[in-house]
């Protein structure tokens, strides 16, 4: 096997790599010790490889023992000795040869105890020998030429604390002195020396401390209470934290030597603290490091290629399938995988984790970290710390800020103002209510991320710049997708652009393409009358100037796609509609390459009603009732539910009893607004029809509990929504799927259900009345009359019977 190929398996499989290796020099030890061994040595996967990659380049260190080598094989020489082996070498100190049981390095090369000893002249005795401390100038000493100090070092703090804080305990001071440095008396004495030098170090400039055990003496006093004891704040973020990180002569906090240290990433081009570097020493970052397909390992839970999270005797586990305990969660009350939040340290679910709410204590809508499902609480007001919950300097408000600058809603306050001002930095008068509505929305990370996705930023600066003009012609230039669509969404909700019909400029858009592509001249004209004057000009009518929903859309694509499909079925038999016999279509009915059989009908019937064709018969069919069996149990049942289980959201039950009460659509029942809900004189009516219904006593509570806590969706651009069951789009109902999907959950099977509910009705009450009440078409309601047989003359023998008495 060649260097390349063993360096491909030093990433792919290391301990393996490393356990063959050994094997072929150590037989006397069998191959599944060895690997134990190995993986007890080198077990991390970066560790593993680092040692498979020397061993690839120089395998001969594991006969010779000689570095330079990482540390990591000096240790697997020792241990694989240790149980055992005999052709395995011992390492062995770079300098006098000698074989070592325990290694010092420099760099990659090994040393024994003596020769790794570092060595220097000394200023006292001028002799060259072992460094064995160093004086309070920070030069070398050997252990003949001491540097006596006979004062007491807690004595000696006490003088200076005192300086500071007078009364200063000198218990504490001493206490606080020897838990800073334990069982290191020559390092506690350096430490009063710098003191000594520099008294200001415990009023605050700390972060000159030129020994790391001033910072923990200073926490220490803090602690303790000692008067006049000032922690230091980083120099670069001026922070109150840990800062023991030396950089450019002073101590800073991790975070800033982060900073210090960001290069640009050779694979995705942030800036960032590299986290590793490829094989050419240039910088990665965290990000590509565990994105890195080499470094993704097969979850044993899921079976997906992703990256570990959790590592477990039988194999890695990748974080969405990470174990959680089970534990009853603090905030919720339910029982379910919960973390232990960093706050307060009690148990809290995935759902809680993720939830937002408006603080019970602050009334500010942020994250929920304590308190219950009902009355929530945030996190500065579950724990007011100062180091953690810092005043944002521009509007100054306590939040979480991870760096010196504006909290999260002044930093969406600037992006907004960045993309909406043009030139005089002035925003235009048009633009001001959308800036309005995305700048006060409840949760600006969401809002700054939506601004980061795709083309946002670049529409929004185009029109705030006045590049592209404010007008939904300008919109529609731009490539079709959901962010163009919630784009426009948002600027129609916070009234920057007029209200349209979307689905019908959809319908048309459609229509243009469709027509356009057609092959033969002939079909696109047949093609444009049937689409522009017939199917198009039969929605409007019907819409009556309502917005047509979605599978008013579906219906007519389907009409469309079946004429496209009858006409290149004709040209591929050189026929047209005018040349077609009735032999020719019953033979195109019967073939396999017939689709939408039913829609083609309509249009063959248009045709001939518009005399394109002449001699064809395509005769429509009959609507004789339902055709699905009806269990009317089965609806009585799940209506039970939907009244009683208050588990159920209430939108859902609602949603749910119209549909199998009073055969609404889903369709029909998402463009329900609080207008159609009426109550009056303790009773609640629905419009469903040009008649009110009024509601029996449970399904009005739900009504009722509807129209006070219905909530948009919509997180950018929230507005007043009219809407009854308002959707994800701001300004927008629910759509017709989406109001089926949350049905069928329920095991609500729609179409058999409607047709059961609206079969019972029309046994009970007339046509006209039928359609009065639900709204539906009165020929509709005739034919479920027939269909039902329902009984006219008792319905009105009824009715005399309840007005007389």
């Amino acid at each position: 096997m060649s260097t390349g190929d063993l360096l491909d398996r030093a990433v792919t499989d290391p301990i393996g790599l490393i356990t063959d290796l050994v094997t072929d020099v150590e037989k006397d030890l069998g191959a599944e010790r060895i690997r134990a061994v190995v993986t007890a040595v080198a077990g991390g996967r970066a560790k593993s490889r680092q040692v498979a990659r020397a061993l690839a380049m120089r395998s001969a260190v594991l006969t010779d023992g000689r570095s330079p080598a990482p540390r990591a094989i000096g240790d697997l020489l020792i241990e694989l000795r240790k149980v055992g082996a005999s052709a395995i070498a011992a390492p062995v100190c770079v300098e006098c040869g000698k074989q070592l049981r325990t290694l010092q390095r420099r760099g990659q090369d090994w040393y024994c105890s003596v020769c790794g000893q570092e060595r220097a002249e000394y200023t006292v005795c001028g002799n060259v020998r072992r460094v064995s401390f160093r004086d309070r100038k920070g030069l070398p000493r050997c252990s003949m030429c001491p540097d006596n100090d006979d004062r007491d070092p807690a004595a000696v703090v006490h003088e200076l604390i005192t300086a500071i804080a007078p009364g200063a305990d000198r218990g504490a001071v001493a206490d606080a002195l020897r838990r800073s440095a334990p069982g290191r008396p020559h390092y506690r004495q350096r430490v009063v020396w710098a003191l000594e030098e520099n008294p200001r170090l415990l009023t605050g400039e700390g972060y000159l401390a030129p020994h790391r055990a001033i910072l923990r003496f200073i926490d220490l006093l803090h602690e303790a209470g000692v008067a006049g004891i000032v922690r230091p704040a980083c120099p670069r973020c001026h922070r109150v934290v840990r800062i023991d990180k030396p950089l450019d002569g002073q101590r800073v906090c991790r975070n800033c030597i982060a900073k210090s240290r960001f290069e640009e990433c050779v694979r995705c081009g942030a800036r960032r603290e590299p986290a590793t570097r490829d094989a050419e020493g240039r910088p990665l970052c965290p990000s590509c490091l565990v994105k890195d397909p080499a470094n993704l390992e097969t979850c044993i839970v899921c079976g997906e290629s992703r990256m570990v999270s959790t590592r477990t005797a039988d194999g890695p586990i990748c974080p969405n399938c990470r174990p959680l305990p089970i534990l009853l969660c603090s905030v919720c009350g339910r029982t379910a995988p919960c973390m232990l939040s960093k706050l307060t340290g009690l148990p809290r679910c995935g759902g809680c984790d993720r939830r937002q709410g408006h603080c019970t204590v602050c009334g500010r809508m942020r994250g929920i970290h304590s308190g219950t499902a009902d009355a929530p609480v945030c996190g500065p007001c579950t724990t007011p710390d100062a180091e953690l919950w810092r005043p944002c300097p521009t509007c100054g408000q306590a939040e979480r800020l991870h760096a010196p600058g504006p909290c999260p809603r002044c930093t969406l306050k600037q992006r907004l103002h960045e993309l909406l001002a043009d030139d005089t930095g002035s925003i235009n008068p048009k633009l001001q209510s959308l800036h309005d509505a995305l700048a006060d929305t409840e949760r600006a990370g969401t809002a700054m991320r939506w601004l980061s996705k795709g083309i946002v930023s670049t529409v929004l600066s185009d029109l705030g710049s006045g590049r592209r003009s404010l007008t939904h012609a300008a919109l529609d230039e731009l490539p079709e997708g959901k962010v163009v669509e919630h784009i426009r969404s948002v600027l129609v909700a916070t009234g920057v652009l007029p209200r349209r019909d979307e689905q019908m400029v959809r319908l048309e858009r459609h229509v243009k393409d469709l027509v356009t592509s057609h092959a033969t001249t002939e079909g696109r004209k047949i093609l444009h009358r049937y689409a522009t004057w017939h199917l198009l000009r039969r929605l409007r009518r019907r819409s009556r100037g309502k917005e047509i929903t979605h599978y008013q859309l579906s219906g007519a694509r389907q009409h469309l796609r079946a004429a496209v499909h009858l006409l290149d079925w004709l040209e591929e038999q050189n026929l047209t509609l005018s040349t077609c016999r009735q032999t020719d279509l019953e033979r195109w009915m019967t073939s396999d390459d017939a689709r939408h059989r039913r829609e083609a009908g309509h249009f063959v019937r248009w045709a001939l009603s518009q005399k394109i064709t002449r001699n064809l018969s395509f005769p429509a069919e009959r609507w004789n009732g339902p055709s699905q069996a009806m269990d009317d149990e089965a609806r009585w049942e799940t209506a039970r539910r939907l009244l009683h289980d208050d588990t159920l959201k209430p939108e859902d039950r609602l949603a749910g009893l119209l549909l199998l009460l009073y055969a609404q659509w889903p369709a029909a029942i998402s463009r329900l607004t609080v207008g159609h809900i009426e109550e009056k004189d303790g009773a609640v009516h629905i419009h469903l029809g040009a008649v009110p219904v009024e509601l029996p006593a449970p399904v009005a509570d739900l009504a009722r509990l509807q129209v006070a806590a219905r909530c948009s969706h919509a997180v950018l651009g929230r507005t007043e929504s009219p809407w009854l069951f308002p959707g994800g789009q701001p300004g927008r109902p629910i759509s017709a799927w989406a109001m089926g999907e949350r049905l069928r959950k329920f095991g609500i099977r729609l179409a058999e259900a409607r047709s059961t509910a609206l079969f019972q009705l029309a046994t009970e009450l007339p046509a006209a009345v039928l359609a009065r009440t639900l709204g539906i078409d009165i020929t509709v309601a005739v034919k479920w009359q027939r269909a039902a047989a329902g009984d006219w003359a008792a319905y009105a023998a009824e009715i005399s019977r309840r007005n007389n008495s």
